[in-house]
């Protein structure tokens, strides 16, 4: 239990702690530690995710209610308003009911049909999505092979690497969105840390053969080449 609450402290506002962080797993790496990996519910972010990732929608588990309340913006009675006026001409404070009736269209949805609109919602605010791998490179390996002799060479599928290389340039966009949206940079702060975004988009183009549409990579700085 000690072990439990101590791992637990460790991941505060973590994916770990976090109430979307779903059907987690346990695998033991090389090293013999444990790693717990799992989905998040906001479905954005495709799995594996591992219980020390993190991100900006963070709800700690138990606090559902809590967090989603505080999230709720609480509404003010314009200048003039006279609440007691306004309960007299309705009759009374208790018969005052707030009616509020989702589309035809939400409601008609089942559930796997809510879960993939929220989806692509989700996807288009944040500018992320799915992207397709090169035919040509499926079923494909990348080898590392060292110039020591006697050394074993490493082999990754290039589903793996170009999962991985997808999941950059989601964050990388994401940061961007959160850079122009900051209240407290000023103008030449963004226009300088978007530069740096923009440098690490460069650098990354040598990975554009991998994509299937050549407009789902990165486009960095004028003369950036593809290698």
């Amino acid at each position: 239990m000690a072990d439990e609450e101590r791992d637990l402290s460790s991941l505060e506002g973590r994916c770990g702690t976090c109430a979307r962080f779903v059907r987690v797993t346990e695998t033991i790496d090389e090293n013999g530690e444990v790693r717990r990996s799992g989905q998040c519910l906001l479905g954005v972010w495709s799995p594996p995710l591992y219980e020390t990732n993190t991100c900006g929608q963070h709800i700690r588990r138990g606090q559902v209610k809590e967090a989603l309340r505080a999230s709720t913006p609480t509404r003010r009675a314009p200048a003039g308003y006279d609440r007691a006026a306004s309960h007299a001409r309705l009759g009374s404070a208790s018969q005052v009911r707030a009616e509020f009736t989702l589309p035809e269209e939400i409601t008609d949805m089942d559930a796997e049909e809510f879960r993939q609109v929220l989806r692509d919602v989700l996807r288009e605010e944040l500018g992320v999505g799915d992207a397709a791998l090169g035919g040509r490179w499926e079923g494909g390996e990348m080898v590392l092979r060292p110039g020591k002799e006697g050394t074993a060479e490493k082999r990754i599928p290039i589903e793996t690497l170009f999962h991985k290389i997808v999941m950059i340039r989601d964050k990388l966009r994401v940061l961007e969105q959160k850079v122009n949206a900051h209240p407290r940079l000023s103008d030449e702060d963004k226009v300088q840390m978007q530069q740096y975004v923009t440098q690490c988009y460069g650098s990354l183009t040598t990975f554009n053969v991998l994509f299937a549409e050549r407009a789902a990579g990165f486009a960095g700085q004028k003369g950036d080449g593809d290698d």
